[in-house]
């Protein structure tokens, strides 16, 4: 028992001895081992936080590229956006003239209510979504719109008053437009020939009388949109006039009025007009439109028609000196150069033409007198005419619009073998001109245009209808 016992003594000893041993050997090796890899974790935590850093340096550089990348394309997006803007209002103060193509630049058939950021970007008030409430008070960014649309370059449409119209047909578009005129003028003349004793008794002859005019005129005109800056136009019109004067002719002992009726009917002169846009309105410039007019004699002319005449008229002592046959022409070629101008101006558009016509003079006219005589006139000259307007048209909605307008001509005197002939005198002719305008569809639109003459010479009403319809 204790040889046993001292044996698991020793044997207790010898494992607590080599323990010893073992874990003094271990704590003398560890000290060198801990700083190797404390040295080594060192070295690799200083190289991955260099990697690191240098990746997010390049993820912030990428991202800072694509920031002004970012804030590039949002600058073009607004720029964008209000060119579409400027584009839209002045759609929406157009007015439509047949020609408009639904699909041209520029075209007056834009579509508004399709697109509530624009709805909402022209009637905050009326913004509705979520986004509604800061678009009522403009605190609303504009948001991109996608692909800018190419520059306006047509000038905008308003409802035509005058002859000459100021927005161009598009390239390759036919614009067929019927209408028709209704005219009426009257006018007194009171001829005196004698001598006067005192002011309330004459001793001599008067004449009096009293000229009523009715014309109509129907006219087919077609244009052609060459380019979209060119156009070319033919107008074909028929005309019917019919004439009453009421008279007491001189050298006549009756104090009954006569009533000479006369008509007329038949195809006027035939135009062809050519049109250019000079400008494309940039840089808050007017529109500028160049046009050449040419007007033929198609028409029966004045020497044609018989006139109640058996010696000169200005000393006519057997007849009443008038037509028996009203004429549905001038009897005149003429050239007519001018250019028209429009300005938009938010929320109207101011617009106007200039024009010089000039009539060609004829040798060898002769006149048509009654029962079937000629009368030699020799040569003759009409007086040329310079003509200017001015109006202002207004979008009422996006269907109608209102136009008003003033114009003027200045027909010069008219002259006969180089002399001015007795009683031709410079003639001043001046109407105030209304018009409307409203857009049946996408094809065609109804132009009503009425003039009030503003001088004696000028005819008292002019009625006008115009329907272009485009193809």
């Amino acid at each position: 028992m204790m040889f046993r016992a001292m044996r698991r003594v020793r044997t207790v000893g010898w494992t607590l001895a080599v323990s010893i041993g073992f874990a003094g050997g271990m704590c003398a090796a560890m000290p060198a081992t801990a700083q190797e890899a404390g040295a080594q974790v060192g070295a690799d935590s200083e190289a991955g936080s260099a990697e690191q850093l240098k990746a997010l340096r390049a993820e912030v550089n990428d991202r800072l590229r694509r920031l002004d990348a970012m804030q590039r394309d949002m600058a073009k997006e607004e720029a964008e956006f209000r060119v579409l803007r400027n584009k839209l209002n002045r759609e929406l103060l157009s007015t439509q003239r047949g020609g408009a193509d639904p699909n041209a630049p520029g075209g007056a058939w834009a579509d508004v209510s399709s697109n509530p950021m624009l709805t909402q970007q022209n009637n905050p008030g009326e913004a509705n979504g979520p986004g509604a409430g800061n678009a009522a008070t403009g605190d609303q960014q504009p948001a991109p719109v996608g692909r800018a649309p190419e520059r306006e370059t047509r000038p905008p449409e308003v409802a035509q008053i005058f002859e000459q119209p100021g927005v161009l047909t598009p390239k390759g578009t036919f614009i067929l437009e019927p209408s028709f005129q209704f005219g009426y003028s009257s006018s007194n003349r009171v001829a005196l020939v004698g001598y006067t004793i005192i002011p309330a008794l004459l001793i001599g002859l008067i004449d009096v009388r009293e000229v009523k005019t009715t014309t109509y005129t129907e006219t087919m005109t077609v244009r052609y949109g060459i380019t979209n800056r060119m156009e070319v136009e033919f107008r074909i019109p028929y005309v019917f006039s019919s004439g009453q004067t009421v008279s007491r002719e001189v050298l006549q002992g009756t104090a009954v009025d006569n009533t000479f009726d006369t008509r007329g009917h038949g195809l006027g002169d035939i135009e062809m007009t050519g049109r250019y846009q000079i400008n494309d309105g940039s840089g808050g410039w007017p529109y500028f439109v160049g046009w050449l007019r040419f007007k033929s004699r198609t028409g029966k002319d004045p020497f044609e028609v018989v006139t109640d005449c058996v010696t000169r008229c200005v000393s006519n002592t057997t007849g009443t000196g008038l037509p028996l046959q009203l004429p549905t022409g001038s009897g005149f070629y003429a050239l007519q150069p001018g250019f028209t101008w429009l300005f938009p101006s938010d929320p109207a558009v101011f617009f106007g033409n200039f024009s010089y016509l000039h009539n060609f003079q004829r040798t060898n006219v002769s006149r048509t007198v009654l029962a079937g005589g000629q009368e030699f006139l020799g040569t003759i000259q009409p007086g040329d005419i310079f003509g200017f307007n001015i109006g202002m048209g207004l979008a009422l909605n996006d269907r109608a619009s209102f136009s008003i307008g003033y114009d003027q001509s200045i027909v010069g005197a008219t002259k006969q073998n180089g002399q001015t002939i007795p009683g031709s005198v410079r003639t001043v002719l001046g109407s105030l001109i209304v018009g409307y305008s409203y857009r049946i569809n996408k094809r065609s639109t109804l132009n009503v245009t009425i003039g009030a003459g503003l001088t004696r010479d000028t005819p008292d009403l002019s009625l006008t209808f115009r329907l272009p319809i485009s193809f």
